[in-house]
């Protein structure tokens, strides 16, 4: 098994500040734009630097969205940022009409995800944004697992043209992925060989689905485990492929069970390939209020979960 280090443990909403640094130094048809949250969203630096392309948009999202839809027409590449949660449920309308239905090149970066935002609790934990955004037309979703990727994905969006949704978090997660490695849009990154079970993973999952891996590999089960950062386009010759070897599949991600990465799978292997799959995911519910320590465990989005789950998976070959 290749060992994956934590090289030191930051937040991926850290990596989205570094990249926008960087792209503010070397795009300057990048724009930033945010909805009063400067310090969430690691804007300060861009803002310092280039204040002639940081708009301070104020609690108004849905404005941000169209006015960052209006900038693509004289050929910037806008930014946005906010929480997830009002980064689509919000301002869904206006994501619709004006940026996917209009092909404009806007980027919605999304901070705050799924349930490790923690203590603010259900209102803000949005766990249904994949979904959203995936059933949109010609929209890239991104879910990126630690700093460095996050940082890599960032930079790789400003040279795609077209709509996309990075979406990262707020807690401090470990930092596992090589600095240096390439960002491809819609290629799955193979972390893990093996024979037994395909674990595919997104976002704050896929240091979970290593450990996972580690514990199963104790227990006599070979578990290839698949970095699956861009949800669409999905890369669906490298889940094909593994699946060709190890004939299961357990999917885990930090978002409900519905409309997520898992159906995503399911999807694929329903027309190609049926299979067994097991899901790692929120069961069809609101969040709560709690540390996100605490809540990876009651909604059993850890390595342990992954675990079983893949004891029932390989039950069903």
């Amino acid at each position: 098994m290749k060992k994956y280090i934590n090289t030191g443990s930051k937040d991926t909403r850290s990596g989205f500040g570094a990249g926008m640094t960087e792209l503010g130094q070397t795009n300057e048809n990048v724009v930033a734009l945010c909805a009063d949250l400067i310090g969430s969203l690691k804007f300060d630096d861009f803002k310092k630097n280039h204040p002639e392309r940081f708009f301070q948009i104020g609690i108004a999202e849905a404005n941000m969205i169209g006015i960052a839809a209006g900038l693509t027409i004289g050929g910037k590449i806008p930014f946005t940022g906010t929480f997830a949660n009002f980064s689509t449920g919000r301002v869904y309308d206006q994501i619709r009409q004006s940026v996917a239905y209009s092909d404009k090149n806007v980027k919605i970066c999304a901070s705050h995800a799924g349930l490790t935002l923690g203590e603010d609790g259900a209102t803000h934990q949005i766990l249904e944004d994949i979904g959203l955004m995936k059933m949109l037309p010609g929209m890239t979703v991104i879910n990126t697992c630690d700093y460095n990727q996050t940082k890599a994905a960032t930079l790789a969006i400003a040279d795609h043209h077209g709509p996309v949704y990075l979406r990262f978090g707020r807690p401090v997660v470990p930092n596992f992925m090589p600095a240096d490695e390439k960002f491809e849009i819609g290629k799955a990154i193979m972390l893990n060989e093996g024979t037994d079970v395909t674990i595919i993973a997104t976002g704050h999952l896929v240091w979970e689905a290593l450990i996972a891996a580690e514990a199963l590999e104790a227990k006599g089960i070979s578990a290839e485990v698949i970095n699956i950062h861009t949800i669409k386009p999905l890369d669906e010759a490298a889940i094909l492929k593994s699946l060709a070897k190890t004939k299961c599949i357990v999917t885990a991600e930090e978002h409900n069970i519905l409309g997520g990465l898992g159906e995503s799978v399911a999807r694929v292997l329903a027309l190609n390939n049926p299979a067994p799959q097991e899901f790692v995911a929120v069961n069809d519910s609101f969040g709560e209020s709690g540390t996100p320590e605490q809540l990876m465990e009651k909604y059993k989005l850890n390595n342990q979960a992954i675990v079983e789950a893949v004891e029932r998976v390989v039950k069903r070959k």
